[in-house]
């Protein structure tokens, strides 16, 4: 995935109601941009840490920027390198999974499999990120979720309580149960973790539930980028660890 045009440097100043963030760009100028991530951007959002922008698309947006690089430094916390490179646009999550199947990096899923985006599954009203129909019609329904915490190796999720990532898991474990395949995808949008896993002292009930629903069946993959300043590719399968503390 490339970015379609330059990004824009500033540095973080505030962050309000969730969606909004405050840059002074290093041209001077006081800005506001949007970000679709409702995470606490814990391990990669700090005081006054570089970060990137993209226009809007559409000028005519009320805000004509949007959030998509963060840059570690020695003040994001505990066990986290400094100088990392973050992807923290969620939306970027479904795109670099699709190049993810396709590169050959999640594995029990073909790329030849004909593929769909957003498709109605479940039982609570769900939408899958991702179907795949295989030979003889056999479908795999794909959850992916966006990582941007990575402590010491070991890229963490969710990085704030889920319900709705909750919600998600047991969609899984109820299409296995009706015979279909199903895989939840940690797409890890930075390039220094090796592992990946739940994080049972941020949601422990979202650790004991994708727990449960691996041993139902639900295959759990992890996938690791190279992040740049250009684009953001996934590169790399990473091990996944559920009982890592």
């Amino acid at each position: 995935m490339q970015f379609s045009t330059p990004l824009v440097r500033g540095i973080f100043r505030a962050r309000e109601k969730r969606f909004t963030v405050h840059v002074r760009l290093d041209d001077g100028r006081e800005v506001a941009a949007h970000t679709n991530n409702t995470g606490r951007m814990r391990g990669c959002l700090a005081p006054a840490c570089p970060l990137w922008l993209a226009a809007a698309a559409n000028p005519a947006r009320k805000l004509p920027w949007t959030l998509e690089l963060v840059e570690t430094t020695a003040d994001t916390g505990p066990g986290i390198a400094p100088g990392v490179l973050v992807g923290v646009n969620t939306a970027r999550a479904n795109e670099l999974a699709v190049e993810a199947v396709v590169a050959g990096l999640v594995p029990g899923l073909d790329r030849a499999w004909n593929l769909r985006r957003e498709v109605s599954y479940g039982r609570r009203d769900s939408r899958a990120d991702l179907l795949l129909t295989g030979p003889q019609g056999h479908r795999t329904w794909v959850e992916v979720k966006n990582v941007s915490l990575v402590e010491d190796g070991h890229a963490r999720f969710p990085d704030a309580p889920t319900a709705r990532g909750r919600k998600h898991l047991e969609e899984l474990e109820t299409m296995v149960a009706t015979g279909d395949r199903a895989v939840l995808l940690f797409c890890v949008q930075r390039d220094d973790a090796d592992s990946a896993g739940p994080a049972d002292d941020i949601d422990p009930a979202y650790g004991a539930l994708l727990r449960r629903v691996a041993t139902a069946g639900v295959a759990v993959h992890a996938v690791g980028m190279d992040v740049t300043l250009q684009g953001i590719r996934p590169v790399r399968r990473l091990t996944v660890d559920l009982e890592h503390p």
